[in-house]
């Protein structure tokens, strides 16, 4: 039941082409893939309350979005879990707008050298597994952590991270839920980063947020040498090429998408000052044109 239960969370949400990296399934053509909407998108607008959880949902579903994926950030009791009555609240009314919730996700450090800490981190990435299972997401998005802390190395902080993320492994794959560990330029800054730390993971419930604004070197190279681990994205306005802020090639990253043969869903999110709700229509049509 366990392995029917991955192969469904993990087929709802990505397959990518066959190679060494690989972890899900087989190639797909383009048709597969749909475009969504990170909820750090209206950052701003929703923590000073000019933006709403359920505007941000029929904003999204009146462009044309095919799923929203649920920053857990934005919910009222944030960090802990919310009520099943505020998740069942949202879930009807993304229902009723006609539009997914393919993920959600939290705020987390697994790199703490405190163990109570540490603790505290890992029970926060369990409870809102339970979320994303109630919201009826895929994905639940997590980070491995800052950096190395003072006094310890990096292979002593690679191997608590991928204990941590192991032991909440399990729990998502009880709950059918894939953990989306994104790419943030934090102690994950590049491909190799990611590679070495997906070594060390043993649970198919695992896959990559794959963040295209977080590589600052060779972002496209590196999209193409990370793209079998994802799982899911945040494709953003703009990437750093040798620590160079320019325009995303959008056509660029819907063909390494399509020639990667990732299917699923694709998020969007914008970051910094600007209208939101202008620029999540720009992009969106941007990409919709590169498909």
């Amino acid at each position: 039941m366990r392995s029917l239960m991955l192969f469904i969370a993990a087929a709802a949400i990505a397959c990518t082409a066959a190679t060494a990296q690989n972890r899900f399934g087989n190639r797909a053509d383009s048709s597969s893939v749909k475009i969504a909407l990170n909820l750090y998108s209206f950052n701003s607008p929703l923590t000073d309350g000019s933006e709403t959880l359920e505007s941000v949902i029929d904003y999204a579903a009146s462009l044309g979005y095919a799923a929203l994926d649920m920053t857990g950030y934005y919910f009222s009791t944030y960090p802990a879990a919310p009520s099943d009555e505020e998740i069942y609240r949202t879930k009807y009314r993304a229902f009723r707008r006609g539009i997914q919730i393919c993920g959600t996700g939290v705020r987390n450090d697994f790199t703490l050298a405190d163990r109570a800490a540490l603790e505290k981190e890992k029970q926060l990435v369990k409870d809102w597994i339970v979320v994303a299972a109630k919201l009826g997401a895929s994905t639940l998005r997590i980070f491995a952590g800052e950096g190395v802390p003072q006094g310890s190395t990096r292979e002593a902080t690679a191997r608590q991270v991928a204990e941590a993320i192991n032991e909440c492994a399990a729990v998502a794959e009880s709950y059918g839920i894939v953990i989306a560990l994104q790419n943030h330029n934090d102690f994950l800054k590049t491909a190799e980063d990611v590679e070495q730390l997906f070594s060390r993971i043993r649970s198919e419930a695992v896959g990559l947020m794959l963040d295209i604004g977080s590589y600052r070197s060779e972002p496209y190279r590196e999209i193409e040498r990370t793209i079998g681990y994802a799982v899911t994205w945040q494709v953003k306005e703009t990437v750093f090429e040798n620590g160079l802020e320019t325009k995303t090639d959008v056509g660029r990253v819907m063909d390494i998408i399509r020639k990667g043969g990732y299917c699923g869903y694709v998020p969007i999110e914008i970051i910094g000052k600007g209208n939101e709700r202008e620029r999540v229509r720009r992009l969106l049509e941007e990409l919709k044109a590169a498909l």
